[in-house]
């Protein structure tokens, strides 16, 4: 099947009992065992749930998997991959991560004697720098959060498993209609299911998938071990929200494109980032791995100054964290998601105190230029006079 055929009919998609064309929510905590010690498939819903297995179904069979898991939430998610490493273990990841995947390595697993380095993960120049004898995994985003680097995923990959390392890739801003990491070499995918995959701002949810047997017997297993499981309502609506994932990023790349041009020629803003445009420094390689270039956008205004004013008196775009929602959204992540990081490193990496984020909705576009070009204009009156 073409994916966006595989997005409405893969996995388990539909009910083997009724046939309903919608996996039903099975809103049960457990299940009648007919003999003492002979459970069926399904026993307790932490270890299994019939809503739930079908969407874990789906994100390894979209992915290019052999299992999939699904939890709570996307840091539920990584928590339960980074428990496969052990105390003195060590990884290497990108520099501008997300916030919240810096605060669980820096305070819940690096107390546990799991090390880190931060390294712009587009140079191999750097990966070898930070190679040790300890370093088990290569933790990578692309595009990143929020400065919207491209990794060479397929190279990466390689240069991974030249040293015996894992490679895990964090594809929310791509998802699978985007770009598939483990067709490139990658061991481990991760997504924030929040956004892109539900796609409407009303759950929040994390997937895992592998393509290594190995590997996915240790996440299933701590993935029932932690319990960090996601419930059979938000599951129901993540695999109707993936249903609809190849109209929904055709429409929000072709919205993000346009604003990306219309920011990069106003006067009032300085940088935009954007892989989409061709001055982009890694536009090459996403237009390489990538079936397009994904709906965020990250920019800088001339006057650092006066980026509160402007998120703040937006109209149609909402001040708010995370993405990937129909709606557009719009944070500072020095202030929001990546407040965690401390500002010498967030600065080091590129996040200046001024960047902003947009995740590019679905609405008109002309909407959305006016929005923006009216605030900017408002902002650059009040900063001339």
């Amino acid at each position: 099947m073409q994916l966006s055929t595989q997005l409405i009919h893969g996995g388990i998609s539909e009910d083997p009992l009724t046939g309903a064309v919608s996996v039903p929510i099975y809103q049960t905590s457990t299940y009648r065992q007919k003999k003492l010690g002979q459970p069926g498939d399904f026993e307790y819903s932490r270890s299994g749930n019939p809503t739930r297995q079908a969407l874990e179904a789906l994100i390894a069979e979209l992915e290019g998997g052999v299992k999939g898991f699904a939890f709570g939430s996307g840091l539920a998610a990584i928590h339960a991959v980074l428990s496969v490493f052990q105390p003195g273990d060590h990884l290497i990841l990108g520099d501008d991560v997300y916030g919240g995947t810096f605060r669980l390595l820096e305070k819940v697993f690096k107390p546990l004697g799991l090390s880190y380095t931060m390294v712009d993960s587009r140079e191999l120049s750097q990966l070898e720098a930070a190679l040790t004898d300890q370093t088990k995994a290569l933790y990578l985003e692309s595009p990143s959060n929020p400065l919207l680097k491209i990794i060479d995923l397929e190279k990466s990959a390689v240069w991974a498993k030249k040293h015996g390392l894992l490679t895990i890739v964090d594809n929310t801003f791509a998802t699978p209609y985007l770009q598939q990491p483990l067709r490139l070499g990658a061991d481990i995918v991760l997504h924030s299911g929040t956004k892109y995959l539900g796609g409407h701002s009303d759950l929040v949810a994390g997937l895992a998938t592998t393509n290594n047997a190995e590997l996915a017997e240790k996440i299933g297993f701590y993935q029932n071990a932690i319990g960090g499981v996601l419930g059979p309502q938000d599951s129901w609506l993540l695999q109707r929200g993936i249903k609809t994932l190849a109209v929904r990023m055709e429409a929000h790349q072709k919205n993000a494109e346009i604003i990306a041009n219309f920011l990069s020629n106003h006067p009032a803003v300085a940088k935009v980032y954007y892989p989409g445009l061709a001055e982009h420094p890694s536009h090459n390689v996403a237009a390489k791995q990538m079936r397009g270039f994904g709906g965020m956008i990250a920019f800088e205004l001339l006057d650092e100054s006066q980026v509160a004013n402007f998120v703040e008196s937006l109209k149609v775009i909402t001040l708010a964290e995370s993405l990937g929602g129909v709606e557009s959204l719009i944070e500072v992540p020095a202030i929001m998601t990546h407040a965690s990081i401390p500002k010498e490193q967030r600065e080091a990496a590129g996040i200046k105190d001024g960047l902003i984020r947009l995740s590019v909705g679905i609405e008109a576009v002309e909407d959305l230029q006016s929005d923006l070009n009216q605030a900017l204009l408002t902002n650059i009156t009040a900063d001339n006079s």
